[in-house]
């Protein structure tokens, strides 16, 4: 039988061991992370993210506290108060950086919403008007092109799901870009 502070001894080196699995980050093929961990580079495309979502913060392993909602006006403008408040030029991704980034999260985002985020892309529904509807006809449409400014295109950060009708007043949580160092 085995004392407990026999188990404890040799239990010791497999937990440091474990430890310093957690912190050495390794990063996937393409992708580095920051040396305090903050911040992953997407090399291929040359873009820095932060490992959190706007909201959440970085204490050293993972994210912690909850990710801030935003319409898609306040996403635009928190990306602009960031980028002057930082002198950094942060933007809303566009759908495939976020959808590109959604492939690496379980590597390189701890405690990432799964949910949909918003993107920088702009929204245009090229669904023709019917000019025989009587609704379209009292507006005026004669089959042109409408351009909707109402919505926005989200990407799911759980499925890489992208979709474009998003109503732009929706609160989603938000993940901001810049240019890599």
């Amino acid at each position: 039988m085995r004392t407990p502070a026999l188990i404890l001894l040799r239990t010791l080196p497999a937990l440091a061991l474990g430890c310093a699995a957690l912190g050495a980050q390794a990063a996937p093929d393409g992708w580095s992370v920051s040396p305090d961990g903050a911040w992953v580079v997407d090399e291929r495309a040359r873009l820095a993210w932060a490992r959190c979502a706007e909201g959440m913060h970085w204490n050293g392993a993972t994210c912690t506290g909850r990710p801030a909602l935003f319409t898609y006006g306040e996403a635009q403008a928190r990306a602009r108060q960031r980028g002057q408040a930082e002198g950094l030029r942060w933007r809303l991704p566009r759908v495939p950086e976020l959808k590109r980034l959604v492939a690496q999260q379980d590597a390189l985002l701890p405690a990432a919403p799964r949910q949909w985020h918003w993107t920088g892309t702009a929204s245009v529904n090229t669904a023709r008007v019917n000019p025989y509807a009587y609704g379209n006809v009292e507006r005026g449409g004669a089959g042109e092109s409408r351009l909707s400014a109402s919505q926005g295109w989200a990407v799911d950060m759980g499925s890489g799901d992208a979709r474009g009708d998003v109503g732009r007043g929706t609160r989603l949580p938000l993940r901001l870009v810049r240019p890599a160092p």
